[in-house]
């Protein structure tokens, strides 16, 4: 470990990395506030906007395992930077983009930097947490969730003032492009590290990983689901309205911010196990209750079940894989986030394949299965001691 920082250092480099979440979570959320905008801008049908959406997909898998290497080459200040600015500057030309083929290229690169910042700043989130000797992660990735909450408000207060997404991506892009340089000089400098790690710039999931990586990709497959299921679950299986069924991703992103704010203390009193065990549960009963019940104020209370139960699992997935012996932080993050974001890509289209065969409600109980099985896998959490040299 290297040398510890003074109270106002961290101090600062703990502030810097909430921003830097923050950040991440509030370009994100610009982008996917104005996807009805760009679509009817460039007259996409449904194939055609789903066929744009996979370069996000593709960005973010291919970046992801670059981002180990790079990390360890260049230091994950440098990263976190890069991978900010690239994403202010596409998130602007996004809506230049003058058919779906140039607007898959913007979106890959998109993708791609954003991948590669998220593993930057969640390294940096590993380092604040060993220097303060306590739980951070889960404050972390709240202010991502309220950064990407902040960012569809701003997007759905510029739609509503018929500001065009050009006008509304460039302020977006020049704000956070300009606010990202103050967060730099405040990381925790990883630089010595970089340069003595050496190594093959593109990594595959070491297989020391692959059990946390399970445990995120089926929290990632609740995740997907929720986002991209729940409202159409409400409208079209217990028929609410449209207004109503907004409803179901707003109970289940609500209840996975307050989980996340309060995820650190959970943290301090109780192993990482227990806290996955206990919230795996929680969603899957949550899953269940939607999925077994025509009363739409049961679904609902059932996906906020599911945001309170994943709420933790993914930022405690990324805390462990940071913190394993013989594993740098930026290789055992990427690993995981690999595998777990695969969940999260793969997950929504699996669904609708399930659901167009079968029915939607029986696409939701194999959610509740996957996300449930995190019961099993759960030990996998708990911290490793480094090996005993022989001899």
């Amino acid at each position: 470990m290297t040398a510890s920082l003074s109270e106002s250092r961290l101090l600062h480099a703990r502030l810097a990395v909430l921003v830097a979440f923050f950040i991440n979570g509030a370009l994100i959320a610009s982008w996917v506030s104005r996807i009805p905008a760009v679509q009817t801008r460039l007259g996409l049908s449904e194939g055609g906007l789903g066929f744009v959406l996979l370069g996000v997909a593709a960005g973010t898998l291919v970046a992801l395992s670059l981002a180990g290497g790079l990390i360890a080459r260049y230091g994950s200040p440098n990263v976190t930077l890069f991978g900010a600015l690239v994403m202010s500057a596409f998130l602007v030309i996004i809506p230049l983009a003058p058919n779906a083929v140039l607007l898959w290229i913007v979106l890959f690169v998109f993708g791609g930097a954003m991948s590669v910042m998220d593993v930057a700043m969640n390294e940096q989130a590993v380092l604040v947490e060993r220097h303060a000797r306590k739980p951070l992660m889960s404050s972390f990735h709240a202010s991502f969730s309220i950064g990407g909450f902040a960012g569809a408000l701003i997007g759905a207060g510029m739609a509503s003032m018929a500001l065009t997404p050009l006008i509304h991506f460039a302020i977006m892009g020049l704000a956070f492009g300009i606010l990202i340089f103050f967060v730099i000089p405040r990381l925790i400098p990883t630089a010595r590290e970089a340069k003595e790690s050496g190594g093959s710039v593109f990594r595959l999931p070491e297989r020391a990983l692959w059990l946390l990586g399970a445990v995120a990709f089926c929290s990632a497959i609740g995740e997907g689901a929720m986002a991209d299921w729940s409202a159409v679950y409400l409208h079209q299986v217990l028929g609410t309205t449209t207004a109503y069924a907004a409803l179901g991703f707003a109970a289940f992103s609500l209840t996975m911010t307050i989980g996340r704010l309060i995820g650190d203390s959970l943290s301090a009193r109780f192993q990482p196990a227990w806290i996955v065990r206990t919230g795996g549960a929680a969603a899957a009963l949550g899953v269940l209750a939607a999925v077994l019940t025509n009363e739409p104020v049961v679904a609902l209370v059932g996906f906020a079940a599911v945001g309170i139960g994943l709420a933790n699992i993914v930022p405690l997935a990324f805390s462990a894989s940071g913190n394993r012996p013989g594993i740098s932080p930026s290789v055992g993050i990427a690993g995981v986030a690999t595998i777990g974001y695969a969940g999260f890509l793969a997950g929504p289209p699996v669904i609708g394949l399930i659901a167009e065969a079968t029915s939607l409600r029986v696409a939701l109980l194999l959610v509740a299965i996957l996300v449930g099985s995190v019961i099993f896998t759960a030990q996998a959490m708990n911290p490793v001691e480094p090996e005993e040299p022989q001899g």
